[in-house]
């Protein structure tokens, strides 16, 4: 039986078979493709190609159920692809005999029909055959080896008019080794698959957890830390690690120079913590001298010493459950630190004149402006005493670092100083535009006191800024700045190391004074010295230009137009001479 309007298929001459060849390029096929079913159509030609094996397809089962009867006692299947290309068609489209396939999914076994019309009926036969005289070759694809499960089918015609018998068993054998490479492949796409699906959802769980964590403290924001004022990048990390820290017993170190509110900070980590409701205990190290800090730290007993006439507790005791500030940690001597290093090590200590061992509960914050990394160098700090205390250092930055938060410190003093004195006075844009642009070496205590000295001196309930003392030649900022040096430091502690100092390299060895504020970076008015350096200060030997546009840019061309450096050379910080930068509009050279 022919049947019409089919276009005739190519012969196939059965000599010219190549079974190695066909797995073996079905293999770099299905191997080297990310879906392997999409790349079935390649493979069922190369069966035609290299076998004879014509009309091929596979059918998958359909997951979706849609070729399910009422009866569901059938499996549904869907062609997935054909050799004319990939294509998710019914059942119903005769690519394979539907009750062959079927017994082929139900049973597991491979089928050979010989004679196709006779056993399965004429309909059996695919439109595009041009006679009846077709064997039909159907093989499992299972789920994994050995499963009884099968996925699949695989399916292909041979034509049975060819001049030589086919081989029917080697093209059986071919088409399984093909079933089982595509089973690998399938199987690993799906573990693929599955795999993405589950990163793709806990990726989503954990976005949307992390978005209804983000609403929540957005509708809930963190209470703000009592005494601690500014929302400057600087503050709000120093902050960010105190909340982390102050849930933990772990000893902290706070670290800046003098002024930064290291107290301030430290009484921040205790009410933070769970032992708010306990005492909170300070000691200034640097205040006392090493017998009388003894005494005082660990308590003595009645008739110690001259003058013990009755026992007392120390602050160890006194905060015990609590937290034990110590201020000034680098001031303490060495014999001193050997004593202090066993009550942090073993939690236990004893009065002077004492034989009792007290244990304490105690959570220790440290304060210090010095560069203990350095006095460790030296031998003056204990090593192991070093790595105690400095568990979690926390660096408060210098008030020149977040000059965006003087305004608000600003007003906040002068609010403090109206309610204690009760006036009512206030400043004047101009002013706090002066105060913005300060150096402050003293940092917050010396700001705190300036607002002080100009609101007690000021006539009227108005503080212009022609009152503040930098205005008036009475500012001590810039004569710190100019004693400070390497080995000296009157501003105190870190300042010496850790901060480039504001001087101008001439190339004759001196050192000229600076100032202690950016002069001449402002607008207005207003732009005046802030703080000006006293007057008898020599002056570099080169001119420098007056222009505020031509100094930057002079600074910048001395300094090699590296920002840091220019910075030292105007006594500015490298954040500032980005500022001056993009408001003059002065592109950087590259070298």
């Amino acid at each position: 039986m022919t049947l019409s309007g089919s276009p005739a298929l190519p012969k196939f001459d059965v000599r010219e078979r190549f079974p190695l060849d066909t797995v073996c390029e079905a293999a770099k096929i299905l191997t080297g493709a990310s879906d392997p079913v999409a790349a079935m159509p390649s493979v069922l030609n190369v069966l035609s190609s290299f076998m004879g094996l014509q009309m091929g397809a596979l059918a998958l089962l359909d997951d979706s159920g849609a070729g399910q009867t009422a009866s569901g006692k059938v499996n549904p299947f869907v062609i997935a692809a054909t050799s004319r290309g990939a294509a998710s068609a019914p059942a119903a489209s005769r690519a394979m005999p539907v009750a062959a396939t079927r017994a082929v999914f139900r049973t597991g076994v491979a089928l050979v029909s010989c004679d196709v019309a006779g056993e399965l009926g004429p309909e059996a036969l695919p439109p595009q055959a041009p006679h009846d005289r077709f064997a039909f070759i159907a093989v499992p694809i299972r789920e994994q080896v050995h499963s009884p499960y099968v996925i699949g089918v695989l399916g292909a015609w041979r034509d049975l008019t060819e001049e030589l018998y086919p081989n029917i068993d080697e093209d059986q054998r071919v088409m399984t080794m093909v079933a089982a490479i595509l089973e690998q492949s399938v199987k690993f796409r799906r573990l693929v698959a599955r795999d993405r699906e589950r990163l793709m959802e806990e990726a989503r769980l954990a976005l949307r957890h992390a978005n209804e964590k983000s609403v929540a403290e957005a509708r809930v924001p963190a209470e703000p830390i009592r005494g601690i004022i500014g929302d400057s990048p600087a503050i709000k990390s120093v902050i960010a690690q105190i909340r982390k820290v102050a849930t933990t017993r772990t000893p902290v170190l706070l670290r800046g120079e003098s002024g930064t509110g290291k107290e301030l900070f430290a009484r921040a980590v205790h009410a933070l913590s769970d032992r708010k409701d306990k005492p909170f205990v300070k000691v200034n190290c640097a205040a006392l001298s090493q017998s009388l800090l003894e005494s005082e730290l660990f308590g003595h007993e009645k008739g110690s010493f001259t003058g013990a006439v009755a026992q007392k507790k120390g602050r160890f005791e006194l905060a015990d459950k609590g937290t034990l500030f110590l201020d000034e940690i680098g001031e303490i001597g060495p014999e001193f630190q050997a004593k202090l290093l066993r009550i942090l090590q073993e939690g236990e200590f004893e009065r002077v004149g004492g034989a009792k061992t007290l244990r304490v509960d105690v959570r220790l914050v440290t304060a210090t402006n010095r560069d203990l990394e350095a006095a460790v160098a030296r031998g003056a700090f204990r090593a192991d005493l070093y790595f105690r205390i400095c568990v979690v250092p926390i660096l408060l930055p210098p008030l020149r670092d977040r000059l965006e938060d003087v305004p608000k410190l600003a007003q906040a003093f002068l609010d403090r100083f109206n309610e204690q004195n009760g006036m009512n006075k206030r400043m004047t844009p101009q002013a706090v535009s002066a105060l913005a642009r300060c150096q402050f070496p003293g940092n917050v205590r010396e700001l705190e006191n300036c607002i002080s000295r100009v609101a007690a001196l000021s006539s009227g309930s108005e503080i212009g800024a022609q009152e503040l003392a930098c205005h008036q030649g009475t500012c001590l900022s810039a004569e710190l700045w100019r004693m400070q040096t390497g080995e000296q430091s009157p501003i105190g502690g870190l300042a010496a190391v850790r901060t480039p100092l504001p001087v101008i390299d001439s190339g004759s060895g001196q050192r000229p004074p600076a100032t202690a504020c950016p002069i001449g970076f402002g607008e207005g008015p207003a732009a005046a010295p802030a703080c000006q350096a006293p007057a008898a200060a020599a002056r570099p030997p080169e001119p420098e230009p007056q222009d505020e546009r031509a100094r930057l840019v002079d600074a910048m061309e001395r300094a090699g137009w590296v920002q840091a450096k220019a910075a030292r050379l105007l006594g500015l910080t490298p954040r500032q001479i980005g500022y001056a930068l993009k408001k003059h509009n002065i592109p950087l050279r590259r070298f």
